[in-house]
Order: structure tokens, then sequence, then C-alpha cells
């Protein structure tokens, strides 16, 4: 993962782009490519998505998530482990398994 950050900050930094992402920009940025990855399934089955832009939509997501995250300095791995720790506990294997209930309502 580092290897891929360093990439998208000399992308970025060859274009002198870095002025244009501020966090407030970088989080639209990253909402505006969920919903261009949206539109590749809009009226279609999962399996009529074309994939190769299913990549696309989603690189440029992920590009933009890691790009929030290197702004603010936080650790993408730590984060995330963090969040599924705190997910374990409010949504226990006994009472989640497979229902799509909110935790609030366990």
């Amino acid at each position: 993962m580092q290897e891929a950050i360093a990439r998208l900050r000399q992308f970025r930094d060859e274009r002198d782009w870095k002025q244009f992402h501020n966090p407030k920009d970088l989080s639209l940025a990253l909402s505006i490519e969920a919903a261009e990855l949206l539109e590749v399934f809009l009226w279609k089955s999962p399996e009529q998505a074309d994939l190769n832009k299913v990549k696309e939509e989603l690189a440029d997501v992920i590009a933009y998530a890691l790009l929030l995250a290197d702004s603010y300095d936080l650790d993408v791995e730590k984060i995330v482990l963090d969040k599924i720790a705190l997910n374990e506990k409010k949504y226990p294997v006994s009472k989640a398994k497979g229902t799509a209930t909110k935790y609030t309502e366990l």
C-alpha cells in the first residue's frame, strides 16, 4: 500500500495538484467517484456490469480515500483494523449472523 500512496503523491506533485487536494475537496471527489461507481451498476444486474469500468471507478474511489488518509497522516491499515474491531463489538456473530439489521436494532 505504501508504494501505491507514494505513486499517488508523485502523480499529484508532478502536476502541482496538492493545492487542490485539501481534505474537503478530497472528500467531495471521493463521493463523486463513488457515485460514478454506482452508475456502472445502474439498471443492470451485478453480472451485467462492465468489470473494466468497475475496476476504473473503484481505483478512483480507493485513490481518493488513500489521498485523504495521507492528508491527515493516517495509517490506513490501522484505521481499517480499528473499525473492524469496533464493528465486531457492535455486530456480535451471535446476533448479526445472516441478518442485515442495524446494530441498534439487534
